[in-house]
């Protein structure tokens, strides 16, 4: 009976300690989570902070957003023409490519390539046309202006918010 006693003790106390020396999941602080950087194929890995940033921004504005599902693609590479940051491609051979020049590119800040990757996202996945016309003040009304009117842009962290405004919501500007 004592035999039986000291092992029944040797059990309930192997028992005890294993389950003192596990981690309590309800008590222990909870991981960070990385956020998952999403792929988007045949998009240069340069532009993709800029098209996550397209699709949060559309996001909050409750627009719907999915460039990869889309099949919007882009790179950086030279482009012909003075004065041309970016293109968007209509053409059978790359439908809704978005390029972006190498020389903009090494040259201009974070918030100047977010303007061109958004207007040319603009026209890829928005269909948005160019859009000329300035506020009294001769502010560009939009980043979709052409560059070709007589207004001047502003994109910066003071009119960046209802440039994007304008960009989601055309119809209230």
């Amino acid at each position: 009976m004592t035999r039986l006693s000291f092992s029944s003790f040797t059990l309930l106390s192997a028992i005890l300690l294993l389950s003192a020396c596990q981690k309590d999941s309800s008590t222990a602080p909870a991981e960070p989570e990385t956020p998952q950087q999403k792929v988007y194929t045949n998009v240069d890995t340069r532009l993709w902070s800029y098209f996550d940033r397209f699709e949060e921004e559309a996001r909050s504005r409750g627009v719907a957003v999915d460039l990869a599902s889309r099949g919007i693609t882009g790179g950086i590479s030279d482009l012909e023409g003075e004065h041309v940051a970016g293109q968007c491609n209509y053409n059978f051979r790359t439908p809704n490519h978005i390029t972006v020049d190498q020389e903009f590119w090494d040259r201009s800040s974070d918030r100047f390539k977010e303007f061109i990757i958004f207007h040319e996202l603009g026209h890829c996945y928005l269909f948005r046309d160019h859009r000329e016309d300035s506020h009294a003040n001769g502010r560009c009304v939009s980043l979709m202006r052409s560059g070709l009117g007589n207004c001047w842009d502003a994109y910066n962290n003071l009119n960046r918010e209802a440039y994007i405004d304008e960009l989601f919501r055309p119809e209230d500007f």
